[in-house]
């Protein structure tokens, strides 16, 4: 199989890239008992999901060549571009029109200033386009490779945390992505978490192997009523990183439209947002702040945990705020609509249940 790619990788040069041909037998059948991948969404049972096959070619140019991960309202894949001898990773979203609002805000990213320095750190889409299943429409999301997130990274090193050189690189990095969203696109992400800070690949190499690899050794998988199910596969940890890349727009928002309804991650959620104050593009910042702890020390920051026993909640968290930064300004309080249910009104804790 290895001769066959390298035949196609050289075939055919200046032209369109030759399609593989991938096995169809010879891979690990999941037992049918086993709740595997996106089965276990409830979306998959209502048969939303689109047929995703290791070796199709959608629309006549992007060649799936393996699984990348699944989530509630996509899948994601390696593939070809075949016209442009490229490869690219494809999010296939579920069907009645999910995907439809995240693929508007990539259309959004590309319309600032792109020489500005940030514009390098986002992760933008090279293309979407849409294929049918049974009548409903599924859009698609084409873009570069990444090799995996910061989450990604911590977990496959022994420390399970990042080193202090490539932390001060990436967060730099993330900086410039936020100052552009928010100067040129005037964007909120609100939903910054490692799983969404990708790195670059710096060696192509990789994604060679990973073709390879599915083409000699074809991923476990199953059906279910006629609908394939893959397992994920990772690519291999490379020697060096490129560049950090901020992604996953799927939650931004318009950063000069006030708005003080519940967002973010919640573990770094920020005051203004819990205490439904007006909020805007500075909770993104808040949001790395507390962020960073968790990727230099492998620990939360805060982790708004009640004592009662009930898991989270706001009023612990904000007790843990307190506790390092002291309480918040009086002026900041009166404009909290949920001010009253933690604090006097001369800005003492009170912290009810």
């Amino acid at each position: 199989m290895t001769s066959l790619l390298r035949w196609a990788r050289t075939a055919m040069k200046g032209g369109p890239s030759a399609v593989l041909r991938f096995p169809t037998s010879g891979f690990e059948v999941i037992k049918r008992s086993q709740i595997f991948e996106e089965e276990r969404f409830e979306e998959f049972e209502k048969g939303h999901y689109y047929p995703v096959n290791i070796g199709d070619v959608l629309v006549s140019k992007y060649q799936v060549l393996g699984k990348l991960g699944f989530g509630t309202t996509s899948t994601v894949w390696l593939a070809r571009d075949l016209k442009r001898r490229q490869y690219v990773t494809l999010k296939v979203y579920t069907r009645d029109g999910t995907g439809q609002g995240e693929i508007q805000i990539y259309k959004a990213l590309s319309q600032g200033d792109t020489s500005h320095p940030g514009y390098a750190h986002l992760r933008t889409a090279l293309d979407t386009f849409t294929i049918s299943h049974q009548g409903s429409g599924h859009h698609c999301l084409a873009q570069k490779p990444m090799w995996g997130s910061f989450r990604d990274l911590m977990y496959r090193t022994p420390a399970r945390r990042l080193s202090e050189d490539l932390l001060k690189t990436g967060l730099k990095q993330v900086f410039l992505a936020l100052d552009y969203l928010h100067t040129e696109c005037k964007l909120v992400h609100t939903d910054i978490k490692s799983d969404n800070i990708l790195q670059e690949f710096e060696e192509m190499s990789i994604l060679d192997r990973f073709t390879d690899t599915e083409l000699e050794h074809p991923s476990p998988r199953k059906s279910v009523t006629n609908m394939p199910i893959y397992a994920s596969r990772r690519f291999e940890l490379p020697e060096r990183f490129g560049r950090a890349v901020l992604s996953d727009f799927g939650s931004a928002v318009r950063g000069d439209e006030k708005r003080d309804y519940d967002a973010q991650p919640t573990i770094y959620r920020s005051p203004e947002v819990m205490l439904k104050t007006e909020w805007s593009y500075p909770v993104d910042i808040w949001n790395v702040g507390a962020m960073i702890w968790d990727l230099f020390e492998g620990k939360h920051m805060f982790l708004g945990m009640d004592p009662d026993g009930k898991g989270y909640s706001t009023r612990m968290h904000l007790a843990e705020v307190i506790g390092i930064l002291g309480p918040p300004p009086l002026d900041f309080l009166k404009r909290g609509e949920r001010a009253r249910d933690f604090f006097t009104k001369d800005g003492m804790k009170c912290l009810m249940a």
